[in-house]
């Protein structure tokens, strides 16, 4: 049985997105039991009206909650009793593998950065997003905006914790690329570059440096960048799905012949709304910590925050972090640099 920490409260919605969320995932998952953590009165009742299953869900207490535009070192000082923080405690204290919220991305990592610790040899923890690719496989991309800044040993520790994590998920040993403005090694800036140096002679599949438009190819498994070029990045593959979204809606709703042709299409255009449909890959993962904490994103609906939840259920059914833990010490040590790296650390 995989248990889960839930963070009830957060998100735009709150009770009316993770409840329903909640419900529909332990229907869909048998071996699944969830805490749900927050105003113990109102999650009972959102439970009722939601006509949840009883057994596999249980609820624990707490009496405050972070608020969406709440400063993260506020809420970490002066909000201990939060459902979010209650959450992440669970996972600090072995009674759940993963912590899930769809709460303040800054001040769900200022909590469990404080909490939990970062894996030995990791300077900071990354956030991490596993997207579609063309050959029906996924890529993970990371840091997507938690460290704007990051030196070449940082970058590098994001390129073996991503590897690792990918490795632990799906059996097999990833591509990992860096993302650059080109795909030779004179391109990009001084830390890429130096990234770039690390990267080859460190003991991770590394293939080389990976542009924007490799991402979606099936052609890297793992793609590194710094916080500040991960964010935008996927800010704007984000923007680009809902622009093509909405202009083949537009194309298709034209005129009488467009719309005949829309339902002539029907079939393939639910098949391509399916298959990129952003809540299916809702769940970023705050990689690096000495436990698993996954971020919904706090506008989605029900849908996408089950699938966030599938997403920490998967990580601790693979017992991702303790492969990662040790596959991490395996691949610092193999680093030429990882004496001086790991003092710094």
């Amino acid at each position: 049985m995989i248990t889960l920490a839930v963070d009830a409260m957060g998100g735009d919605a709150g009770l009316a997105v993770t409840i329903p969320g909640c419900v529909a995932f332990v229907q869909r998952q048998p071996n699944a039991h969830l805490i749900l953590v927050g105003d113990e009165t109102a999650i009972h009742q959102a439970l009722k009206n939601a006509g949840a299953p009883s057994g596999r869900i249980s609820v624990r207490h707490a009496a405050q909650v972070v608020e969406m535009d709440e400063a993260p070192q506020l809420a970490l000082k002066n909000k201990k009793d939060s459902s979010m923080r209650v959450a992440i405690n669970l996972v600090k204290e072995g009674e759940a593998q993963a912590a899930v919220s769809a709460g303040n991305t800054g001040a769900l990592m200022a909590t469990a950065r404080f909490v939990l610790k970062t894996i030995p040899g990791i300077e900071r923890p990354a956030i991490a997003k596993f997207l579609p690719a063309a050959d029906g496989s996924v890529t993970l991309i990371l840091d997507l905006g938690a460290n704007v800044d990051c030196t070449p040993q940082q970058l590098t520790q994001f390129a073996i914790i991503g590897s690792e994590l990918f490795q632990a998920l799906y059996s097999r040993t990833p591509r990992v690329g860096l993302l650059n403005i080109g795909s030779e090694d004179i391109k990009g800036s001084d830390t890429v570059k130096q990234t770039f140096a690390l990267l080859k002679n460190s003991k991770l599949n590394f293939i080389g440096n990976v542009e924007g438009n490799d991402i979606f190819t099936g052609k890297v498994d793992v793609v590194v960048a710094d916080g500040f070029v991960g964010n935008i990045t996927l800010k704007t593959i984000e923007g680009a799905v809902k622009f093509i979204g909405s202009t083949i809606k537009q194309e298709f709703q034209a005129n009488l012949l467009t719309k005949l042709g829309a339902l002539a299409a029907l079939p393939a255009l639910k098949r391509f709304k399916n298959r990129l449909d952003p809540r299916k890959f809702n769940g970023a993962i705050f990689l690096g910590l000495r436990g698993v904490v996954v971020k919904s994103h706090g506008g989605t609906d029900e849908t996408g925050f089950a699938f966030a939840l599938e997403e920490a259920y998967h990580e601790a059914k693979a017992d991702s972090l303790a492969k990662i833990e040790q596959g991490v010490a395996e691949q610092l040590a193999a680093l030429p640099s990882a004496d001086s790296d790991n003092a710094a650390a």
